[in-house]
């Protein structure tokens, strides 16, 4: 799939690995190590949905930033911002007020997101665009086979420690990475016309042209559904990534260095279903496949709410079947979105969708802490209530679509 996937996405995913591998070793231990530098649930929630309310404002300048500085000036500045600086703050934490200026910082990732997503497939063609999202889960996939690493950084230094190491060799990666890929890339002949069109833009016009974009949406209701199953995916990540390490260690009774191997056996059924399975799946069945990755995501939330504390092999059924719902739904999902779009108002669309989900899923880190303080099993059923969802959302796209063609 590689060989066929030229141009800036070649750039752009030729570099990940270097994001992807030591952010894989210390994304499970990231919620952990606040609370043991004394963050409470509810502060960690609250950090959460103060982060998202400020990539509301970052999403929305984002598609602007992007078309007037060209996409790969945005990509590589805002990128320094949002991941440098914030690696930096993470690696010398010591108590909330440090992790609520990180994820300030942190906050602006949603402008490199736009000019970052804009060079990933402006200029490939829409049929390569599910290769190109198959591969960069297969980069994230890979990635998380290092996850054990952190584990034996956390057993052998303890994990405050550990995490300051592994926030520190994240900064010097990320440093590294940004630099290379803007020198691997070059600006799409789209982003270059939009540059020359936005220096002649005052705000009035600027703000004009985000209306006429929303109306443009609102107006479109298969692109609302798309949005939504979108919207309630990413409401779903949130939540998991937030409380799913602290659960592990707190209601399971699972120990701190033990935790990073759950990552490690999601990447290993990932890659045998990538190998075994996708192959055989067909492009023109996406949406039905989309549906069973949120089913499967149903039953891994169910098994992991009834399991009792340290039933280790049960969390891992629920982890292999997470990672199955994964691989088969995200990259589909991805490319229906991608293609749903059109690539003159990308960056503007693509920031207005980011809007959205954040005004949508900024509420998640409170209520998520709130319910887990009553709760810690709580959050996973929101989780499930949102799959549920999500599948609705899909019945009805299909239901639409087979009622057009007809």
């Amino acid at each position: 799939m590689f060989k066929k996937i030229q141009g800036n996405a070649r750039g752009c995913l030729i570099y990940e690995p270097m994001f992807i591998l030591p952010y894989s070793m210390l994304t499970t231990y990231a919620t952990v190590y606040m609370f043991q530098l004394g963050v409470s649930e509810r502060q960690i929630g609250f950090i959460t949905s103060v982060g998202l309310i400020m990539q509301i404002f970052t999403s929305f300048i984002s598609g602007y930033l992007t078309d007037r500085m060209g996409r790969r000036r945005a990509l590589l500045y805002y990128d320094l911002i949002s991941w440098s600086a914030a690696a930096l703050i993470w690696a010398v934490s010591q108590n909330f007020w440090y992790f609520l200026s990180a994820a300030v910082f942190n906050s602006f990732l949603r402008v490199p997101n736009t000019a970052w997503y804009c060079l990933l497939v402006e200029d490939t063609a829409q049929n390569d665009r599910s290769n190109v999202f198959r591969i960069l889960q297969l980069i994230g996939v890979i990635g998380g086979l290092f996850a054990p690493l952190g584990g034996l950084l956390v057993n052998h230094f303890t994990l405050i420690p550990a995490m300051r190491i592994m926030y520190a060799i994240f900064c010097v990666s990320l440093t590294v990475m940004f630099f290379a890929r803007n020198f691997a890339t070059h600006e799409t002949e789209i982003g270059i016309r939009k540059r020359k069109e936005s220096a002649s833009y005052n705000l009035k016009d600027t703000l004009q042209s985000y209306i006429d974009t929303v109306k443009t949406i609102l107006s479109n209701r298969a692109l609302m559904i798309v949005f939504g199953v979108y919207i309630s995916f990413n409401f779903q990540v949130t939540l998991q990534n937030t409380y799913l390490s602290i659960y592990l260690v707190e209601a399971l009774d699972i120990s701190d260095a033990l935790i990073s191997i759950f990552p490690a056996v999601s990447s290993l059924a990932m890659l045998a279903l990538m190998f075994l399975v996708v192959p055989r799946l067909k492009e023109n069945k996406a949406q039905g496949y989309m549906i069973w990755g949120f089913s499967l995501a149903i039953v891994s939330k169910i098994i992991l709410i009834a399991v009792a504390p340290g039933q280790i092999t049960l969390v891992i059924v629920s982890t292999m079947l997470a990672a199955a719902g994964s691989i088969i739904s995200s990259p589909y999902l991805e490319a229906v979105v991608a293609n749903s779009i059109d690539d003159e108002q990308r960056a503007k669309m693509f920031s207005i969708l980011q809007v959205l989900v954040l005004l949508c899923i900024s509420p998640s880190g409170i209520i998520g802490g709130w319910t887990y303080t009553i709760d810690p099993r709580l959050p996973f059923i929101l989780i499930i209530i949102s799959s549920v969802v999500s599948i609705v959302l899909m019945i009805m796209l299909m239901r639409r679509e087979a009622k057009t063609i007809g």
